[in-house]
């Protein structure tokens, strides 16, 4: 079994198949991890076409293992499911506003990472793409996601044709509060980022850069102000459309 502590994002992947049973094998026994009520509030979209991997690819930024993994989850949050049920039973449901958006979204990421857990112990290798809540809409109108159903993550799965370095962590002590929050001050910060900033990955990361620092790159770069107003804008959007928010909502 795959050790977590040893886990690596893999990006390129062999063209071996994976097996449709491995694969709903994986599905259903993620299906044992938490969730609200017990009422599962997810739904994933698994897409193996070469049609469907192109034209959900431009709304992850053309990224290349889009296309290149054998298979494409899209996990959702859906509270369309649970509604539907309900006034076929004679149920009143009033799930759309945004607590059951952040419920529904909490059981979906849940089922992911249980899911992505499980598939990792088998020996696949696997992705998880942060531009699922970037470009809902695209994907949306892709997989014809109904009202209360919405896309919140997305992995590429497939048998590994790499062996990455890990990427860098934050020392247990940077993230691990006892009892209550206890606020970064500077030396806290410092002491926080030392390691992170000191590798020399991440130095030459700041030199090619040319910033002085590598909070910059996150912050003036990469995650900048102008951009992350504009995706909120367009999450919004997409969550008004898909029936978790209304006009009255802010």
């Amino acid at each position: 079994m795959t050790q977590f502590t040893s886990r690596r994002s893999i990006r390129r992947y062999t063209q071996q198949p994976i097996d449709e049973a491995l694969l709903h094998r994986l599905l259903s026994d993620a299906e044992r991890t938490q969730t609200m009520g017990n009422l599962q509030l997810y739904s994933v979209v698994v897409t193996r076409s070469d049609e469907m991997k192109a034209r959900l690819a431009p709304a992850h930024f053309s990224q290349p293992m889009v296309t290149q993994a054998p298979v494409v989850l899209t996990f959702c949050a859906d509270y369309r499911r649970t509604t539907l049920w309900a006034e076929q039973r004679q149920g009143h449901p009033g799930y759309d506003n945004l607590l059951s958006f952040i419920n529904a979204a909490t059981d979906a990421l849940l089922y992911c990472q249980t899911f992505c857990n499980m598939a990792e112990a088998e020996g696949l290798g696997l992705c998880f793409l942060g531009t699922t809540v970037y470009c809902p809409e695209a994907i949306i109108d892709t997989l014809q996601l109904p009202p209360l159903v919405f896309p919140v993550a997305t992995i590429t799965l497939g048998w590994p044709d790499e062996h990455p370095a890990q990427t860098d962590r934050l020392p247990l002590s940077a993230i691990v509060h006892e009892e209550t929050y206890a606020d970064y001050t500077p030396e806290r910060t410092d002491a926080a980022y030392a390691e992170k900033e000191a590798t020399e990955e991440n130095r030459h990361f700041v030199e090619i850069n040319n910033v002085q620092t590598l909070a910059q790159i996150f912050t003036d770069i990469r995650y900048t102000r102008k951009d992350n107003e504009a995706i909120s804008a367009t999450l919004i959007k997409a969550l008004r459309r898909q029936g978790f928010l209304d006009d009255s909502q802010p």
